[in-house]
């Protein structure tokens, strides 16, 4: 809205400039010419009636032709007239105490211009034009007449001010012209800058109402807008879709294993409650049966509680402590021991160390990613998991002893890549939630040798000041 206007006054006064010039360059010739026409009459009046007082030395009627030539009024005006020999001294001048008869005047008739002279220089408001005078086919001398152009200059100057103004008023009257037209050409680009400034999480589909269908390029950029409103939402609300699946999926991958975890104690269980049933008057009996049930049942809870908070929909955010961990190898164990995997462990940070990150999410890419590692790695391989401080982060590695992450997804977990149908959709979660703690993805190999992915999540400044 401010730069076409402005290139619009530009181009106006650009195209003032060349005309001004067009315009200058025409009055200068038009004076040039109009001074020449006259001068020309002047020396060939002068010529006609002054050979015969040169040829009788009859200085007095010289002197009243040349004055009687510059007292005439007029806008161009002859101010003096001298006549000058060829050897350069003064014959007869019309101010003879500035010229002198006899005086020399060489350095006069070299600064004179010719009368046929293709331009002449009027800005000083006087010019010096000359002539050769011939009488009888003989050179009686040269004439050199100054002629008031004071006229010319001043209608000049009028000439130059009212173009400047004139260009400055056409200049202004365009650039508000310009703006006017441009935001009224630019408004709906305006309102569509506006509805795509909100983000893609609030974006709003332009009412129909407000399309300009009578400008078909702005109706088609709505068009094209909405478009886009309505696939951004179609794929938001997919990818939410396929984040709950996955993470429902991960939910079944456990559940064989965790119900294998909650059959084998509960099998246990009710042969302890026959056994009461049995012996009910045997107080050791009684005794051992209680403990017994008892380690089983806590044993179901925590694998419950467990399952429960990692893959609650809404977490809570309650911070990160040692128990999420315990929980994690509580969740994982079943599946390796399933596959035969050897598990390690190394959570050896002190209590208070990672309170500065929230538990919900960083249970989350623990589980999805332990999840990934041990189908990677295979019955009989090797899966781990690391927690470790680096300054102010907490680094956190999962470990396999697979032939590491293919391609298609490692774009999943270290880029924006989108989504293709397909597994990965867990990897992809992983990247957002890591994004939204600030954190950092990347891939390397652990100090046994395994792949490791490392996910690097700075602490919050409290949970800094706590470690």
């Amino acid at each position: 809205m401010v730069k076409g206007p402005l290139l619009a006054a530009g181009l106006l006064v650009l195209v003032g400039l060349l005309a001004s010039q067009l315009v200058l360059r025409t009055l200068v010739a038009t004076q040039e010419r109009h001074l020449r026409e006259m001068a020309l009459l002047e020396f060939a009046g002068i010529e006609a009636t002054v050979g015969p007082f040169v040829v009788r030395d009859d200085i007095w009627e010289m002197f009243d032709l040349l004055d009687r030539v510059t007292r005439r009024e007029g806008s161009l005006r002859p101010l003096r007239a001298t006549l000058i020999d060829p050897l350069g001294r003064v014959i007869v001048s019309s101010d003879p105490r500035l010229h002198p008869i006899g005086a020399q005047r060489t350095e006069m008739i070299a600064a004179a211009t010719s009368v046929t002279a293709e331009h002449y220089d009027l800005a000083d408001g006087e010019v010096a034009l000359s002539q050769v005078l011939h009488y009888q086919e003989r050179a009686l001398g040269k004439l050199i007449i100054d002629f008031d152009t004071t006229g010319f200059v001043a209608e000049r100057e009028r000439t130059v001010t009212f173009l400047v103004i004139g260009n400055a008023l056409a200049s202004l009257f365009a650039a508000l012209v310009g703006f006017m037209v441009m935001r009224r050409v630019l408004r709906p680009i305006a309102r569509l800058t506006n509805a795509m400034g909100q983000g893609t999480d609030g974006l709003q589909p332009i009412p129909e109402q407000s399309i300009p269908r009578r400008n078909p390029e702005i109706a088609q950029l709505y068009d094209n807008y909405n478009r886009l409103v309505h696939a951004v939402e179609e794929r938001n609300a997919t990818v939410k879709r396929l984040a709950e699946r996955e993470r429902f999926v991960s939910l079944g991958r456990l559940a064989g294993t965790l119900a294998h975890e909650v059959n084998n104690p509960l099998g246990g269980l009710l042969n302890t409650v026959d056994t009461l049933r049995t012996y009910p008057e045997r107080a050791d009996v009684v005794k051992s049966s209680a403990d017994l049930l008892d380690r089983g049942l806590r044993h179901m809870r925590d694998v419950v509680r467990a399952t429960l908070d990692t893959h609650r929909a809404a977490p809570e955010a309650t911070a990160l402590s040692r128990a999420d961990f315990d929980d994690l190898s509580l969740l994982i164990r079943p599946e390796a021991e399933r596959r035969g995997q050897d598990l390690h462990w190394q959570v050896s940070l002190p209590e208070g160390a990672i309170d500065g990150l929230p538990s919900g999410p960083v249970r989350q890419i623990a589980l999805n990613l332990l999840l990934n590692a041990s189908a990677a790695a295979g019955y009989g391989g090797k899966i781990g998991l690391r927690l470790a401080r680096e300054d102010d982060a907490i680094m956190l590695g999962i470990q396999d002893s697979g032939p590491g992450l293919p391609d298609h997804l490692r774009a999943r977990l270290l880029s924006d890549a989108p989504v293709e149908p397909g597994g990965g959709v867990g990897l992809r979660l992983v990247r957002e939630l890591v994004q939204g703690m600030g954190g950092q993805i990347s891939l390397g190999r652990s100090p046994e040798g395994l792949n490791e992915i490392r996910v690097q999540l700075p602490l919050a400044a409290e949970g800094g000041r706590d470690a």
